[in-house]
């Protein structure tokens, strides 16, 4: 990128729901780089946060990155509820959209209360097989013995 148009107040990193993003993407693809966000819930937030979607987001003003991260803390209001990504919550039971470092949190979280109560997906996961039915015979063979030993 050549850099005679970039601006002089042009931010190389935004910092944004705890993750570092790169200043020279499109708003609407830089949203993506953080955990919890995808294209579909990017574009709910652009629109809350009325932000031109094609404009770097290393461009942007304080104001719209004010409007960005109000918007992103507030996904839940403005989603439907088939788009956010922990429905019914286990402790709680309500509707949340998680992002950032505590996606990471609450899957780890998940699966130690699988594991804990001793039920099959927990042991799956703690044995490392195939949690959801997947076949074992002929695929997910890694590990340290492969293939058919000779006798010598």
């Amino acid at each position: 990128m050549p850099e005679d148009d970039i601006p002089e107040d042009f931010k190389y990193i935004v910092r944004l729901a705890n993750t570092d993003i790169d200043g020279h993407r499109p708003v609407k693809l830089a949203l993506t780089s953080i955990k919890g966000i995808g294209r579909r819930t990017a574009q709910g937030v652009l629109a809350r946060a009325q932000v031109d979607p094609n404009k770097r987001i290393g461009e942007t003003t304080d104001k719209e990155e004010e409007a960005l991260k109000a918007a992103v803390e507030s996904i839940v209001e403005d989603l439907p509820v088939w788009m956010l990504n922990r429905q019914q919550d286990y402790d709680t039971g309500d509707d949340l959209h998680i992002v950032g470092t505590e996606v990471e949190m609450t899957r780890k979280d998940d699966i130690n209360r699988l594991k804990k109560i001793r039920c099959y997906r927990g042991i799956r996961h703690e044995t490392g097989h195939k949690v959801r039915g997947q076949r074992t015979k002929a695929n997910g063979r890694s590990g340290l013995t492969l293939g058919v030993s000779r006798k010598k």
